[in-house]
């Protein structure tokens, strides 16, 4: 019953609020980007990167700072602003965490729009890369393989510099989390090794409609919802300002995890040693539908614990072609001998259990292969299909059945098992009730919805596309 309150209420709001909100909100950020085009008139992307802006350019940034909040409110969004923020001279980096929506963004305006850490192809777009290209951000050259090099001297040089610089602001973080743990932070904004200010953000809202996460709702379905919230709260505090000693200052990591501690203990959440890498391992093996796949990074992290990744046990097992018998089911001991491992270890019994879900001392050998090994050594996601239709290739001969092969689909292309079968049935045009994955091949090349098995690489696409920003997302609230 209150659900369905909640969905009536939603759906009026959607006809009486939501049209007056967009149309105050588009006149705001139509006004924000002309006052931007104003602002950056005469300028090249040389003049923004070779000196800050000065004279009356300078004056525009309190006014578009109003218009950006002015955005915010007539969203619905109340923005509550705890502690002061410290001027450049004090702290000329910002760390902002933990960063859960694209509404974070918003931050920019309440700190009086510092430069921000952004991708060369946001500052180009037509609509936003005005008032991007406006805070003098530092771009990050995706096509760069000296990118990240680049960016660490640039932010070094603009926060070490005697120039009238804008603060830089930083989300840490380097992805969406849910708010639930602050992950491991990038160390880029603590090379400089100059102090930095916490800025801590939260969202005290009984109804979840920001986080923007790999498993929640779309970005447009969070904004609808958002918006048609009769108010929601934002909460920016302002830590004290952060001085690194001579030892932080040498080593940006430990600098990165004392301030993490810091800004932790202030939000009350615990910390967790995933890493951006980490997110973008479990994002792509959830999108690909493996085996056990928000689990596989601590399945990795044991592997390295007991070398398997150095002995490359399970791609030389594969190789051999002498696996168990029946690999569907085997109990600890089969486990142990076929990995080579001690049963009396005890990362080999915890690894035993993160595939035993139903605790009855068996798991499927087959997926526990297809997860650690479909995820290594760069593979793109048609090396993770020919991969899986060896694994799961009962006949041992490259003969696939039905079941074989949806199931090789099902746990690397996520496709379902009555697609999968419609896709058996043209294969195997014969009749002989198997297909090879050379069969499989030659009808995917022919066939558009498989184009892109062979134009991308498993980067461009398992990463989603929400402005790179993925994370674990077990303890997420969830929007009805």
């Amino acid at each position: 019953m209150m659900k369905l309150t909640k969905q009536l209420k939603t759906a009026i709001l959607t006809v009486v609020l939501l049209p007056i909100r967009v149309s105050i909100i588009c006149f705001f950020l139509i006004s924000g980007w002309l006052l931007a085009c104003l602002g950056l008139w005469g300028l090249t992307e040389e003049d923004l990167r070779a000196k800050p802006l000065a004279g009356w350019r300078r004056k525009l940034t309190p006014v578009l700072c109003f218009l950006g909040q002015s955005v915010y409110r007539a969203g619905g969004m109340n923005v509550v602003v705890k502690g002061k923020q410290a001027d450049r001279k004090e702290a000329p980096i910002l760390v902002i965490a933990p960063h859960s929506t694209f509404l974070d963004g918003g931050i920019i305006y309440a700190t009086g729009f510092p430069s921000i850490i952004v991708r060369r192809e946001s500052g180009t777009n037509p609509y936003i890369g005005k008032l991007i290209n406006f805070t003098q951000p530092v771009y990050v050259w995706r096509d760069d393989p000296d990118s990240r090099q680049n960016t660490i001297k640039e932010i070094i040089s603009r926060a070490t510099s005697d120039q009238d610089w804008p603060q830089i602001l930083i989300f840490p973080e380097g992805t969406c989390t849910n708010r639930s743990c602050l992950i491991t932070f990038k160390p880029g904004a603590f090379y400089p090794g100059v102090p930095i200010q916490p800025v801590c953000i939260r969202y005290p809202n009984k109804l979840d409609t920001v986080t923007w996460t790999w498993e929640g709702p779309s970005a447009l379905k969070l904004l609808w919802l958002t918006l048609t919230q009769p108010y929601s709260y934002c909460e920016i505090e302002f830590l004290p300002v952060y001085t690194p000693n001579e030892e932080e200052k040498r080593d940006p990591k430990l600098f990165a995890n004392n301030v993490r501690a810091v800004m932790a203990k202030a939000l009350g959440v615990p910390v967790s040693d995933y890493t951006y890498g980490d997110c973008k391992l479990m994002a792509r093996a959830k999108e690909m539908n493996l085996p056990n796949a928000t689990s596989l990074v601590e399945i990795q992290k044991i592997r390295h614990r007991l070398n398997l990744h150095q002995a490359n046990v399970e791609e030389n097992l594969l190789n051999s072609n002498v696996l168990c018998q029946n690999c569907d089911r085997i109990i600890f001991s089969e486990f142990c001998k076929l990995l080579n491992l001690s049963p009396n270890e005890h990362a080999t019994q915890h690894l035993f259990r993160l595939y035993d879900k139903n605790c009855n001392g068996v798991i499927d050998f087959r997926d526990y292969l297809l997860g650690v090994l479909a995820l290594s050594n760069s593979r793109t996601t048609l090396d993770a299909v020919k991969l899986a239709c060896k694994i799961y290739d009962t006949s041992g001969l490259g003969r696939l059945s039905v079941e074989d092969f949806s199931k090789a689909l099902f746990h690397t292309l996520a496709f379902s098992k009555e697609y999968a079968f419609e896709i058996f049935e043209q294969v195997d045009r014969n009749k002989l009730g198997y297909i090879t994955f050379d069969n499989f091949l030659a009808y995917a090349v022919k066939k558009a919805e498989f184009a892109n098995l062979f134009s991308l690489s498993h980067e461009e696409k398992f990463i989603p596309q929400r402005n790179g920003e993925i994370c674990p997302n077990d303890f997420a609230k969830k929007v009805d």
